[in-house]
């Protein structure tokens, strides 16, 4: 076996340098588009889970990157790991590992840049941001590059970490985010409105919103959590999942409206519709949408081919013995 045969090992480290959000959210849109033309496959979310924790698996197909492959993580209470494995889509071929949490990080935050590009009003500068960790980072870039956002406020359970996220972020972006002392203060006549939290319950109420708003929801990912209230999710005129089939498993913001006989699913769109214009974006300025993620396979599969393609032009990732 030559050295070019060899799967390539790309560490964190390299992840970050291979990467930008602007290319991330390229790399996920077209994914998207070709997932919603038949192009390419995804699978949802499966668990196996034992008393200290939880292995976690996704994979998916994306044949016009040249790629399949999975992503597995584990969340035990050392903390959670995560690693791609990146398969060519012509001969089976292992291509590479990667460690995959910045990667997750900013598919995730891409997936809401696309959604945001859609359904949030061209004229939206403010933002309300509930939740400041490590998701919540990515999410604040993605917004930024696909709308020309000027201030935001952002709200965590823990002020110093509030304080803490504001100061980064706002050297980062270039843009004033000022802590706040409430998840309401946060988000009232904010234009854009960001859930990042891990939160069973909900931190998003209904009587809070109003018209015109969009909504990015991303922390819950397991039907038994939620951060929006049954009242936030009927307020909505426009909803829109990453999957319905992985939504129907998992999106707690969603199941718990329509278990009250609330809400329904055939009021729900797929991203995948939206970006190739089988369902709508946003129709009127004072529509309150929503997007609810939830992560899929094909985003990591996207941006993983990306990385790769950019490992190889420049060098970077240790071969393995196989």
């Amino acid at each position: 076996m030559s050295d070019a045969d060899r799967a390539l090992f790309l560490r964190e480290a390299d992840v970050e340098a291979l990467l930008t959000m602007d290319e991330a959210i390229e790399a996920v849109e077209a994914a998207f588009r070709a997932l919603g033309e038949g192009r390419a496959e995804n699978r949802p979310r499966a668990r196996a889970t034992v008393p200290g924790g939880v292995l976690n698996v996704m994979c998916a197909a994306l044949p016009e990157a040249g790629v399949l492959g999975l992503k597995s993580y584990t969340g035990f209470r050392g903390g959670v790991r995560f690693l791609v494995l990146l398969y060519s889509a012509e001969d089976g071929r292992l291509l590479a590992v990667m460690e995959a949490d910045r990667l997750g990080q900013m598919r995730t935050g891409a997936a809401s840049g696309v959604a945001t590009r859609l359904l949030a009003r061209a004229d939206a500068t403010t933002v309300g941001l509930i939740g400041a960790g490590w998701q919540a980072q990515s999410q604040l870039m993605a917004v930024c590059a696909v709308r020309p956002i000027q201030a935001v406020r952002v709200y965590s359970r823990t002020p110093s970490r509030a304080q803490a996220f504001a100061q980064m972020m706002s050297t980062r972006l270039g843009i004033t985010v000022t802590p706040v002392p409430s998840a309401e203060e946060a988000v009232r006549d904010a234009d854009i409105l960001i859930t990042a939290t891990n939160s069973r319950d909900p931190v998003l109420l209904g009587e809070w919103l109003r018209p015109g708003q969009h909504i990015n929801a991303i922390g819950s990912n397991q039907a038994v959590r939620r951060e929006l209230d049954s009242a936030a999710v009927v307020r909505c005129d426009r909803v829109v999942v990453d999957q319905l089939e992985q939504a129907r498993i998992e999106a707690g913001d969603l199941i718990a409206p329509i278990t009250e006989g609330r809400f329904g699913w055939d009021r729900v769109d797929e991203l995948a519709a939206v970006v190739t214009g089988r369902a709508p974006g946003r129709i009127r300025p004072e529509e309150i949408t929503l997007f609810k993620s939830l992560g899929l396979a094909i985003e990591d599969m996207a941006v993983a081919a990306h990385v790769y393609a950019r490992a190889l032009a420049e060098g970077r990732g240790e071969r393995l013995p196989f």
